[in-house]
């Protein structure tokens, strides 16, 4: 049966029609549970997944693989898609949209983004029927914490986790739920819990309280010490303690640093100006969101992933959005040159004015306040609001003299574990040089969000003893007039294929490289194709340009073995 969960696979269908258990005869309920008949076991094939309904409102996702039932919560933890979309792996399922994986015997998380796992619940077999038993809570609930441990003062020993990011939050989680008592210490530079950082240049008008991935009584809960407005400014790895910004030394028996990456800040006349602005936190956005107004032109400098959101976001809000770019489409690097130039028409269909192969010389303001770049030394636009999106840097600065080995561009070494060169020192996230699962475990420094949340994981396994390797699989997304592109694989690609509509904006490209190996795809309403091929990735598989020839949705109908 298909791979993507489809007895016929198609792009955009889940695992079939949704069905309904009302012809279905409950077994029997409680005030607490509730158990009844959802389905025959004929309904489902072999790999093959449908969501059904249970009780009054609730919904469970029935998943058949190697001739076993498994039931589990229907959406995922992270932006709640449906995970029938989702592809199907070898025991385990992946979200559709952000690549989230989930156990099928568990439930539990086991790639990212999110910090929660799904319920799992009981199946039962009778008479050729699916009977699933369910707390009625954990069907309007579907989100799962797993146990957690607290301080215990039967131990003594310190680990500490400096950054308050993705990495660091699910470090810190991670190492409580692997059965760690001693005490759990968090880094955090800025003045606010780790939060959803990815919505900076997504919306730039999001809460942070709501954007927080945890509240502070959960970390209190659990005895997670949380230091926010606190920055780590050196590491002594021969006395194991760390000096911080508040005069306060900190030792350690572990450390995982999980700094992340600032903005490249733009070095021209009036650099300095009000309303040159980066994207990194909350006062960031908040002071760029004040300057979104009809009347207003803004700027913005480069065709990344945050240049491009950007512009896309305030388009409908200012009076003229003009992104300037050294290269002559966005996105060419990772998309290619087709894909680039289809989302720079995108935008130019809604209005962006682009510049390209061209670069900002000068600032100029008046009274300290921008008001106009220069372009290429030449001539003069109007700039209410000049937007840096050009590339970071890692926030390593603080580790140089420790003994720790870092790169000449600041990324921090790494093994499969997430170790450095220096005994219990572990490194994850943006800043670190990591083994790349999916490209032979080369090593490449990544600046993703869901594997930063990966490499807390890995990181935390291996800092309480339980020994996990990286496998590591890029994915990532982005969003543009309610259009997503998403991407996974990894490495430089020397050729690509394009199948579907450009023009539509339905379509998969694969990539590949010198030996015609397809190393990345990406995809836009084709949904879970991308996803499927990271689960092809994650189980050490690759497709060839060879296997594309005559059908090239032939392999999303083979089972991942």
């Amino acid at each position: 049966m298909g791979g993507a969960n489809c007895k016929s696979f198609s792009p955009v269908c889940g695992a079939g029609p949704e069905s309904s258990s009302t012809d279905m005869k409950p077994s029997s309920y409680s005030n607490e549970f509730v158990e009844e008949v959802v389905c025959k076991e004929s309904s489902l094939g072999e790999n093959e997944m449908q969501q059904f309904d249970i009780g009054e409102d609730g919904k469970v996702l029935i998943v058949k693989q190697d001739g076993k039932f498994y039931a589990l919560g229907a959406k995922c933890t992270h932006y709640g898609a449906r995970l029938v979309n989702g592809a199907l792996g070898k025991g385990r399922v992946r979200c559709p949209w952000h690549g989230a994986c989930f156990n099928l015997s568990t439930g539990d998380i086991e790639d990212y983004p999110g910090l929660d796992s799904i319920h799992s619940f009981k199946v039962t077999l009778e008479n050729g029927n699916v009977k699933v038993r369910a707390k009625k809570s954990d069907l309007l609930n579907t989100k799962r914490v797993k146990p957690m441990r607290r301080t215990s003062p039967d131990n003594d020993e310190t680990y500490v986790i400096i950054g308050g990011g993705p990495s660091g939050a699910v470090c810190a989680e991670t190492i409580r739920q692997e059965g760690f008592e001693g005490r759990v210490v968090v880094i955090c530079n800025e003045n606010y819990l780790p939060y959803d950082r990815v919505k900076l240049s997504k919306q730039l008008h999001f809460e942070i309280e709501k954007a927080q991935l945890r509240t502070a009584s959960f970390y209190d809960s659990y005895d997670i010490e949380m230091k926010l407005g606190v920055a780590a400014e050196s590491v002594d790895c021969n006395e194991k303690s760390i000096s911080l910004s508040n005069n306060e030394t900190l030792r350690y028996d572990k450390v995982f640093i999980a700094t992340g990456s600032r903005p490249i800040e733009l070095e021209v006349e009036g650099h300095d100006l009000e309303n040159v602005v980066v994207l990194r936190n909350t006062e960031h956005a908040k002071h760029a969101l004040k300057l979104l107004l009809p009347e207003n032109e803004i700027v913005i400098l480069g065709g990344s992933f945050i240049g491009i959101e950007m512009a896309a976001y305030s388009s409908t809000k200012v009076g003229k959005v003009t992104v300037v770019m050294r290269d002559d489409v966005p996105y060419r690097n990772s998309f290619g040159f087709e894909v680039g130039e289809r989302i720079k028409s995108l935008c130019e269909s809604h209005g962006v004015i682009f510049l390209t192969k061209s670069s900002i010389t000068k600032c100029i303001g008046k009274d300290g306040i921008l008001t106009a770049v220069e372009i290429n030394g030449e001539h003069v636009i109007k700039a209410n609001l000049l937007l840096l999106g050009i590339g970071t840097v890692p926030n390593t600065d603080f580790l140089r003299g420790s003994g720790i080995a870092m790169n000449p561009n600041g990324t921090i070494i790494v093994d499969k574990f997430m170790k450095t060169n220096i005994e219990d020192v572990y490194a994850g996230g943006d800043i670190a040089y990591a083994p790349v699962y999916c490209n032979f475990n080369q090593p490449a420094a990544i600046g993703h969000y869901p594997l930063a949340h990966y490499h807390g994981k890995v990181a935390a396994m291996n800092m309480v003893d339980h020994i996990m390797p990286l496998r590591s699989v890029p994915f990532f997304w982005t969003m543009i007039y309610g259009k997503s592109f998403r991407y996974t694989g990894y490495g430089k690609h020397t050729s690509l294929q394009i199948e579907g509509s450009l023009e539509d904006l339905s379509f998969v490209v694969y990539y590949f490289d010198e030996q015609n190996r397809v190393i990345g795809m990406m995809s836009a309403n084709k949904d879970p194709i991308v996803s499927l091929y990271a689960e092809w990735l994650a189980n050490g598989k690759h497709l060839f340009k060879h296997d594309l020839e005559g059908d090239p949705l032939a392999w999303t109908r083979q089972k991942i073995e």
